[in-house]
């Protein structure tokens, strides 16, 4: 009797071993918190900002444990599979770079506004479809990164986030650049390509520190001239859209130093546009070409 008493209770021993197992492998990404480590072991601390990174780990959720890691100031959970971010992000107050790139997120809680601290945000690669307008209080923002979700506008009051330096809303459903990016006076970096935009509006002239600005893959009918009075461009990339003509004025961005082919340099990208004659043979033969040609068609 003793002896299969034993027996059985072995053999439940022995199952339930399997199942913590199991449990084991599912969270795998948990085993040191789940075996009584300190959470706070888990955070990397370098010589400016205290690190806290689970990249690639499968997560569907973000760990409650988190939230009482109010220390950390770079956060990133990206490429996972997360769905959503709790109303609990606002806790994170001292957050200054958050990274939660290729997830599945659709939404975020307006507590987004509470972390005032906050510099670099990014959240390209998710299935977002609009943004909190509460974001707008992060009044340190120097980078937004949006791209690859179905973002159709943005809420105009993010014009308030005056320290922004760096935008990216590549890959989204927008039929215009949105109207709080002209208000941007320190904007360097912009990107709008592969969106639904058929135009670029006159205000693009108002960013008058614009040293980088990516349109590619539009529908874009036509270089606006305002686009000519942004001289500090070193890289303006207008590369597969329905460009037909160059303003006259176009010599006047100086800081373009050649036609560029490789997406990478700086200089101006017109390829892929059906430019009228004699404006392909021009871009062959060179930015300096070109510019010759458009600056005595001005003057002569």
């Amino acid at each position: 009797m003793g002896g299969r008493q034993s027996s059985e209770i072995f053999k439940n021993k022995e199952s339930k071993g399997i199942l913590f197992l199991k449990n084991r492998q599912k969270f795998s990404q948990w085993d040191d918190v789940l075996l009584g480590k300190d959470p706070r072991s888990l955070l990397k601390r370098g010589m400016n900002h205290i690190s806290f990174s689970l990249v690639t780990k499968g997560m569907t959720d973000i760990p409650d444990f988190l939230w009482g890691l109010t220390e950390v100031q770079k956060l990133n959970f990206s490429h996972n599979q997360l769905k959503a971010v709790p109303s609990e992000m606002g806790r994170m107050t001292r957050i200054v770079v958050l990274n939660l790139c290729g997830n599945r997120i659709k939404s975020l809680p307006k507590e987004i506004g509470q972390l005032k601290n906050l510099k670099v945000l990014f959240l390209n690669m998710n299935c977002l479809t609009e943004m909190p307008s509460e974001l707008n209080h992060c009044k340190n923002l120097e980078v937004l990164s949006l791209s690859h979700n179905f973002i159709t506008h943005l809420p105009c009051i993010y014009s308030e986030l005056s320290k922004l330096r760096k935008v990216n809303l590549s890959n989204n459903h927008l039929a215009h650049i949105p109207i709080f990016v002209f208000s941007l006076k320190d904007l360097d970096f912009l990107h709008v390509g592969s969106n639904r935009l058929e135009n670029i509006a006159e205000s693009i002239q108002s960013l008058a520190n614009l040293q980088i600005f990516i349109a590619e893959n539009n529908n874009i009918h036509s270089f606006p001239r305002s686009l000519c009075l942004v001289t500090t461009l070193e890289l303006l990339n207008l590369n597969n859209n329905d460009i037909q003509t160059l303003p006259d004025e176009l010599y006047q961005l100086n800081r373009l130093t050649r036609i560029a082919w490789n997406p990478m340099d700086k200089g101006l990208h017109i390829s892929q546009n059906p430019l009228t004659k004699p404006l392909p043979d021009l871009v062959e033969g060179g930015l300096d070409v070109l510019f010759s040609y458009l600056k005595d068609k001005k003057h002569g």
